[in-house]
């Protein structure tokens, strides 16, 4: 079996990842227990973000690395919280604050007018050095409610309602949301490509 390094110490993507990569064939390990600590992510795109962990986690492990970068993107805040949807109101990781700050950035706007999506791109490096790394996009459309709905997921779930669904990211089974979810578009794309690294 061959060995993966996640690059990331986000406890809820590790969670979708493990739930995601679980029939994968490779053995997935995170870059925390390591010892490895998250790269600085000083890239412009979700993409250029996503090859820095890699990197990052790939060199100091030795490893085939695994990464994503990841935001909410708001067509009426043109884009934003987009590369700062972790740090939207300031301080890494704090879902309330930045919750609270998309919602009072929106207020007053009708649904129409709420359009957003999640976008994860997701990167695999074989090696540190490699020049032809694995990138794949998954995209999830949908639109911010007017209030936090839900106690399931982590980020902006609660405040995300997918197309085509009644309850928000937060509210869905973890199943059903790892299938549609930006994340989940992102593996599944990745998912045929893999067997390049297989022994």
């Amino acid at each position: 079996m061959k060995r993966i390094v996640l690059a990331s110490s986000n406890r809820g993507k590790l969670a979708e990842f493990n739930a995601l990569l679980a029939e994968s064939g490779f053995e997935v390990i995170t870059q925390a227990s390591l010892g490895i600590g998250d790269a600085e992510e000083t890239g412009l795109s979700f993409v250029e973000n996503a090859l820095l962990k890699a990197r990052h986690a790939s060199q100091a492990s030795g490893l085939p690395a695994l990464a994503d970068d990841s935001g909410l993107c708001v067509q009426a805040l043109d884009g934003a919280p987009g590369l700062y949807s972790a740090r939207y109101a300031g301080e890494h990781g704090d879902s309330t604050a930045n919750n609270a700050k998309l919602l009072q950035a929106l207020d007053g706007l009708r649904a129409e007018r709420r359009a957003a999506f999640f976008i994860c791109a997701l990167v695999l490096l074989r090696r540190a050095d490699d020049p032809t790394p694995l990138i794949v996009e998954g995209r999830w459309h949908g639109h911010v409610l007017e209030a936090p709905s839900g106690t399931g997921g982590f980020g902006y779930d609660p405040l995300f309602l997918p197309d085509g669904q009644r309850v928000s990211a937060a509210e869905l089974e973890p199943a059903l949301k790892n299938r549609l979810s930006h994340r989940g578009q992102a593996l599944a794309r990745l998912h045929a490509r893999l067997a390049e690294l297989r022994d």
